[in-house]
């Protein structure tokens, strides 16, 4: 039996009393060292226990109760301070349900403490990344202009290659930052979608048709896994779908193998459609997949830099899926190739 209020502490107290009262009084009784009646004996016992368990309630709930009430009302308005209407309801049973409380509050607030370390982690990262792709055609371009400033200008072999290449790396900057505030709208959901019924079989074919003429520079095919002779609708954003088409296409571009192959499929399951896009191209160990939609998260730095881009495409790509509130998965083997697949609620 636990003793949790200051009823049970008193009452135990004062029965504490009235048995070291009779054990050390009978035995003096018996040896006549005393002379009192049994009754007297009894009715000091009693009132010596009834003395106790009033002096012990009153300062147990006095000076130690209402302090460990304050103390679990403290941290009960933490865990529930986001309902305000909320009423503190105090068990009767108090000390078990403050135990229970606080072990619940300091699992939360690890569990919070985790988060935001791994937050913070993540900021400290996507700050350095940043910078690197920034850094890089920042000083592309300043080394250009230094030397165009520096006589370059006035040699006509030099002066539109250097600006050209300078352009090129404004271009580079102009669509990092676009994309970062893509992703801004995106997170913030400031950007609105345009739901409408659309052939998602033309619009990857579209898509795909455009950037034929990239795929054939590295021998790389993009078609569709068989005919689709009838259209196949969805609800969607047909452009921001179409960009995620893109985006994923030129990942499969750029990290496909000379002669390759890029398939576009469509799956339907009941109420939704599923689309996959995948490559026989170089593919990633399975370590990179959880991290594969952060911002600038590269798994080969140097190879993917060199490929162009802004480092932003899958993220972009991921946010774009979760608008629509469908979900995007990979699958990837080394060597073997890349597979993204994602939703799209059916057209009725």
């Amino acid at each position: 039996m636990r003793f949790n209020r200051p009823f049970e502490i008193g009452l135990l107290a004062a029965l504490t009393v009235i048995f070291c009262w009779i054990a050390c009084l009978i035995p003096l009784k018996y040896l006549e060292l005393i002379q009192i009646s049994w009754e007297w004996l009894l009715v000091c016992a009693f009132i010596s226990g009834l003395f106790t368990f009033f002096v012990v309630s009153w300062s147990v709930n006095r000076f130690l109760y209402s302090k460990v009430k304050l103390i679990y009302k403290t941290v009960l308005s933490q865990k529930i301070r986001k309902d305000t209407k909320r009423n503190i309801s105090l068990n009767p049973r108090l000390l078990d349900e403050v135990h229970n409380t606080v072990e619940d509050w300091v699992e939360v607030n690890n569990n919070e403490i985790e988060k935001l370390k791994e937050q913070e982690a993540f900021r400290r990262e996507f700050l350095g990344n940043l910078a690197h792709e920034l850094k890089t055609p920042i000083f592309s371009v300043q080394g250009y202009i230094l030397t165009l400033l520096e006589g370059g200008l006035e040699d006509q072999t030099v002066n539109r290659v250097f600006l050209e290449r300078a352009a090129n790396g404004v271009d580079r900057i102009t669509a990092i930052l676009e994309d970062l505030d893509e992703i801004t709208r995106l997170e913030s959901g400031r950007t609105e979608l345009n739901l409408r019924k659309v052939n998602i079989v033309d619009l990857a074919r579209e898509c795909y048709e455009n950037l034929e003429m990239r795929a054939k520079e590295k021998n790389i095919e993009l078609q569709f896994n068989h005919k689709y002779e009838k259209p196949i609708y969805v609800i969607c954003d047909k452009e921001k779908i179409a960009q995620v088409f893109n985006n994923l296409l030129v990942n499969s571009i750029n990290y496909g193998k000379p002669d390759g192959k890029t398939d576009i499929r469509f799956f339907d399951m009941e109420e939704k459609i599923l689309v996959e896009v995948a490559d026989n191209g170089l593919g990633m160990s399975q370590e990179h997949l959880p991290r594969i939609f952060e911002r600038f998260y590269r798994v080969e730095k140097s190879r993917a830099r060199n490929a162009g881009g802004s480092g932003l495409g899958l993220s972009i790509v991921k946010h774009i899926i979760e608008a629509h509130k469908q979900s995007i998965n990979v699958r990837s083997t080394v060597d073997v190739g890349t597979t993204f697949t994602f939703t799209l609620d059916k057209a009725k």
